[in-house]
């Protein structure tokens, strides 16, 4: 972006008449290439899509976890997962631990300048009353506390699994009620067990559209966290936009989560608040490939969820701000969401406390223009927590154990995005150099590393 147009977009944000408001939506395994806007044929996102051309892709944009619960605790704290202890896998039903109340998250930052606050969707950081949303900033909850494929209280009588268990599902609606016994949460409280699943994307939109409209009642701004159940396994739509066709299960789901995106803008709109609204359209991590057509994509990345291949962290992501980011634009260079507490912090003009550190970079001049990215490292854990590997500029390293042996892979990806060339036999100095920097990493995190609340266990 060119300085003057930088200063306008900069006084244009001092001239809001209320703070701005801000709004991520977190998605459930959905993939790079799920969207139409990154290059999707088979499925249709005209809302999206829209968001992308009147706002920025992030091409380039990753995730702290390849899977759930380590991905979320990033997002809300801006903290590599293992620094707040966070790390070791997603959390079950019977799971006695969660993120620790005393962690700083974006709710508690919000909150603390004066918004509202919402947590409508999964949680999945812990489903005990004294971990819940309201227990981290957030004013109320509406939502599962866990994955849609976990049964409260013990996680048993699940339904078989498998693609082909999947298409069993798709093909009779009503297993949404009589196959799955996941909770329906209230704040702290649980007010429907099973919750139907056919409806849930649906209720939580009516519930998101319901605290917006409270908010511009009462002049109030407004941070929403909508973290979307779906696309995760299992798959349901209201019956009356069902396909009946279980291998376009996928597609049905995200294009109805795109309808959903609609409405919430369109109430933006008649509100008169959009041009005072900041979205933020994402993924908690990659495609889960496993399940076939009940999964998506993320080509031409390699690979996808529970890998730490480009497939299972980087991330679709959109963000739209009318009258704030420049339309129809992209940004290829790095960015995480650990970097959302810092920027969301800088773009809104709320400060963070003094002495605040975490993981994150303030991105806000790659969000607002052209800047070069604050972040030119990422380190990758994988989905129990252990190192992994780096990426500094092009240059990525993963050092992965296979059948008990440690194998190095080195790829440049602006060169080879789909990591299919393994350059580390040619040029081991960069292994080295990336080894060394990716340890000095892990070791100062581990060295500084927090406690979870309660006690960790595995279950």
């Amino acid at each position: 972006m060119k300085p003057l147009l930088l200063l306008l977009t900069s006084a244009l944000l001092c001239a809001a008449k209320t703070p701005l408001n801000v709004i991520v939506i977190f998605t459930d395994d959905q993939g790079y290439a799920d969207l139409g806007c990154f290059g999707s044929k088979t499925i249709k996102t005209p809302h999206i899509d829209q968001l992308a051309k009147e706002g920025r892709r992030f091409t380039s944009f990753y995730v702290a976890s390849p899977v759930c619960s380590p991905s979320r605790a990033a997002l809300l704290t801006g903290n590599y997962p293992k620094r707040i202890n966070m790390h070791r896998h997603v959390l079950f039903p019977k799971s006695t631990f969660g993120l620790n109340p005393e962690e700083y998250t974006l709710a508690d930052h919000f909150s603390s300048h004066g918004y509202a606050t919402a947590c409508v969707g999964k949680w999945h950081l812990g489903h005990k009353p004294e971990v819940l949303p309201r227990a981290h900033g957030f004013d109320s909850y509406f939502g599962i506390p866990y994955s849609n494929d976990m049964n409260h209280p013990d996680n048993s009588k699940r339904p078989k699994g498998g693609s082909e268990g999947m298409d069993v599902l798709w093909n009779d609606p009503e297993s949404a009620i009589t196959a799955w016994n996941t909770p329906l949460v209230e704040n702290e409280t649980i007010t429907e067990v099973p919750v139907d699943q056919r409806t849930i994307t649906r209720r939580y939109t009516d519930r998101a559209i319901t605290f917006v409209n409270d908010c511009a009642e009462k002049e109030k701004p407004f941070f929403l966290y909508l973290p979307h159940s779906m696309p995760h396994i299992p798959l349901y739509v209201p019956d009356e936009v069902r396909d009946a066709d279980p291998k376009n299960a996928y597609i049905n789901v995200i294009e109805h989560i795109d309808d959903q995106v609609g409405r919430l803008v369109s109430t933006l709109r008649e509100l008169e608040i959009a041009d005072n609204t900041l979205i933020v359209y994402t993924s908690d991590n990659g495609p889960w490939l496993t399940f076939k057509h009940h999964g998506g994509s993320a080509e031409p990345l390699r690979e996808g969820k529970g890998t730490n291949y480009e497939g299972g962290q980087r991330v679709p992501c959109v963000m739209w701000a009318p009258g704030h980011i420049s339309p129809d634009t992209t940004c290829d260079q790095m960015m995480s969401t650990l970097d959302l507490l810092p920027t969301l912090a800088s773009i809104t003009r709320t400060e963070l406390p003094e002495g605040h550190n975490c993981d994150g970079y303030d991105a806000s001049r790659i969000v607002l223009g052209d800047e070069a990215s604050p972040r030119n490292e990422f380190v990758y854990y994988t989905s129990n927590g252990t190192l992994a590997g780096i990426r500094i500029g092009p240059w990525k390293l993963l050092e992965l154990t296979r059948k008990k042996k440690l194998v190095q892979q080195l790829f440049n990806l602006e060169n080879d995005l789909s990591e299919t060339i393994n350059l580390a036999p040619k040029h081991p100095e960069i292994v080295a150099r990336l080894q060394k920097r990716m340890k000095e990493i892990d070791d100062e995190i581990t060295l500084n590393a927090r406690p979870v609340w309660g006690v960790y266990n595995h279950k």
